[in-house]
C-alpha cells in the first residue's frame, strides 16, 4: 500500500492516478469526508499537522508520498517509520538548495528535507520548478477579457506539468534505484510569462495580451492570496536573482524512459479549464 498525502491537490491528485496506472495500491489522505478520489483509490480522513491521529493512514502503508512544510515533520516521520512505512517521496523545490533559512519558502523546503534525512527512512526527493498548472490563476481574467496582467514578466521559468511530478514519484515509490536521490524536475524549455500566454491563445483561439505589472503593484496583488513573508520570498528570488528557474534538467527523461511534456500539451489537456471564448483570428502581442 502507498499513501499519497495532499491526494486532491494539484500534484497529489496525479500521484494517484500514476499509482493507480501501475496497479499499485493507493491510499489518499484527504481532509474532507466527501472528498473523490480516482477508481481504485482509497480515501482516509487526516491532518498531517496532527500526526497522532494519522494512525489508520499508515497502517498497511510501505511508502508515502509526502508534502513539505508541516509544523511537526520530525514526530510525523517517526510515526510513518513506527507504523512501518519503508519508503518516503518528498515534495520538495529548488529553493531547497539554497538553505536560506531567512527566505521562508526556502526555510520550509530545506527544514523538510532535513526532517526527512534525520528519519532514518529511505528518501527521494523531488525539486520541481514552477508548476504549469500555475497558468491557471490566469482564468478570472481570461474569463474577464483579453489582457494577462502578469509579476515578474521578465522571468523566464522551465515550468513543469504535474503529471510529469507524479510519473517520476510514482517510479520512485514502486521501484529501486531512487533511494538518495535528488530529482530537479523541469519542462523542456523556458518560457516567459508571455511565451505562455502565446501558446494559451493559439490553443483557445482567442487573441491576448501580456502586460507586466509593476513591482509595487504585484507586491499589492500577491499580498491578497498569500502571506507577506512568501512575498517576500518571491521578490527574492525574481528581482534579487537567488533563484534560476530558467536550466532544464533531464530527470523527468532519465526516470521515465520519455520527454518531459511541454507547456503547449499541458494547454490542450487543460484547454477547458479556461473557458474560452475563440474568435475569428489570433494575434499575440
Amino acid at each position: 500500500m502507498f499513501l499519497v498525502t495532499g491526494a486532491t491537490g494539484n500534484v497529489g491528485s496525479e500521484v494517484v492516478g500514476a499509482l493507480n496506472e501501475f496497479g499499485a495500491p493507493v491510499r489518499g489522505l484527504v481532509r474532507r469526508a466527501d472528498a473523490v478520489l480516482p477508481d481504485g483509490a482509497e480515501a482516509v480522513g487526516g491532518d498531517l499537522n496532527e500526526p497522532d491521529g494519522l494512525t489508520d493512514a499508515f497502517r498497511g502503508v510501505r511508502g508515502m508520498f509526502l508534502l513539505p512544510g508541516y509544523a511537526d515533520m520530525p514526530g510525523l516521520l517517526a510515526r510513518a517509520r513506527d507504523a512501518g512505512v519503508r519508503r518516503v517521496v518528498l515534495l520538495s523545490g529548488g529553493s531547497a538548495a539554497l538553505a536560506d533559512m531567512s527566505n521562508a519558502i526556502s526555510r520550509y523546503m530545506t527544514l523538510s528535507e532535513r526532517a526527512v534525512r534525520e528519519s532514518g527512512l529511505p528518501w527521494t526527493f523531488l525539486r520541481p520548478r514552477s508548476f504549469m498548472s500555475n497558468a491557471l490563476r490566469w482564468v478570472p481574467q481570461l474569463r474577464a477579457g483579453d489582457t494577462v496582467r502578469v509579476p515578474f514578466a521578465d522571468v523566464a521559468a522551465a515550468c513543469i506539468d504535474p503529471r510529469d511530478i507524479a510519473a517520476v514519484a510514482a517510479r520512485a515509490l514502486t521501484s529501486g534505484g531512487h533511494e538518495g536521490q535528488v530529482y530537479e524536475l523541469t519542462g523542456p524549455e523556458a518560457l516567459l510569462p508571455a511565451d505562455q500566454i502565446a501558446v494559451l491563445a493559439t490553443v483557445l483561439g482567442r487573441d491576448l495580451r501580456c502586460v507586466g505589472l509593476p513591482d509595487e503593484e504585484a507586491r499589492v496583488e500577491m499580498e491578497k492570496s498569500m502571506p507577506s513573508e512568501y512575498v517576500d520570498a518571491f521578490f527574492r528570488f525574481n528581482r534579487d536573482g537567488t533563484l534560476d528557474e530558467s536550466q532544464i534538467h533531464p530527470d523527468v527523461e532519465d526516470v521515465t524512459g520519455r520527454p518531459a511534456r511541454t507547456f503547449e500539451q499541458w494547454a490542450r489537456a487543460h484547454a477547458h479549464d479556461f473557458d474560452s471564448s475563440p474568435t475569428d483570428r489570433v494575434q499575440v502581442r
